[in-house]
């Protein structure tokens, strides 16, 4: 897991929603939301799904998120979803996964994939991870750097977030780490441009100088032409007096 953000051209924001906070007492992943970002611009073509965890929420999870039990009893397991998850993340991309406090839904995920085979190795060693909460505290020392913090310091409208939710969450995030990276896409770009313009001048430097001379036939028919002028102006041409004859 890194707090380093690459030069990937595919991050994919995600989030989660879940029972409660300890996927080792047995709480599940009742959402998971994720957004694309490709070349720094949203694409739209994102990831959503509710789950049916068979259990009821923890009352404090529960105010977080509002999902009942009863809402997603309807809602497909994660044994169903699994798959499009992971065909949607393409893990032989070398696309960047980026979760604000990213421990705590690598936790339920890994639990969520070794509840489906508990012999495979964890699930998150199979991403490339950026913990968005790490970047915002070196980005932000001292300062407040949860999700509605972050929201305000760049600017990012989180007024529809009554209640917590993955998709949403990941949309806000996904606004969010686009703004926390802009200085890095800055300096990408100058140091490409940099790199433009060393190109051209190494060309430039390379390239044969034009040489312009001037034969004596030239010179004398050039001397001819202003003493002609000379004769005419009854005295030396503008040439003449500002010394260009020669």
């Amino acid at each position: 897991m890194s707090a380093v953000p690459k030069a990937s051209t595919r991050w994919i924001v995600l989030d989660t929603e879940t029972t409660g906070t300890d996927p080792g007492s047995g709480h599940r992943v009742i959402e998971i939301g994720c957004i694309e970002i490709v070349e720094r611009r949203k694409t739209g073509n994102n990831f959503h799904a509710y789950l049916n965890a068979d259990r009821d929420s923890e009352e404090g999870a529960l105010n977080v998120h509002g999902l009942t039990r009863e809402f997603l009893s309807d809602k497909p397991r994660f044994a169903e979803v699994a798959p499009k998850l992971l065909e949607y993340l393409d893990l032989s991309n070398d696309a960047e996964v980026v979760i604000h406090n990213a421990a705590f839904d690598l936790g339920f995920l890994d639990a969520e994939f070794a509840r489906l085979n508990a012999h495979e190795s964890p699930f998150s060693e199979s991403l490339n991870v950026v913990d968005s909460l790490q970047v915002a505290r070196e980005r932000h020392p001292g300062q407040a750097n949860s999700l509605n913090a972050l929201c305000k310091r760049y600017g990012v409208d989180s007024s529809a977030r009554t209640l917590h939710g993955a998709l949403l969450d990941a949309e806000l995030l996904a606004d969010v780490y686009l703004g926390l990276t802009a200085g890095q896409a800055a300096l990408s770009l100058e140091l490409a441009e940099e790199s433009v313009s060393d190109r051209l001048s190494a060309v430039a430097g390379r390239l044969p100088r034009r040489q312009i001379g001037v034969s004596a036939e030239q010179l004398a028919s050039h001397r001819q032409r202003l003493d002609e002028l000379s004769k005419v102006a009854g005295g030396a041409c503008v040439w003449e007096q500002f010394g260009t004859s020669d």
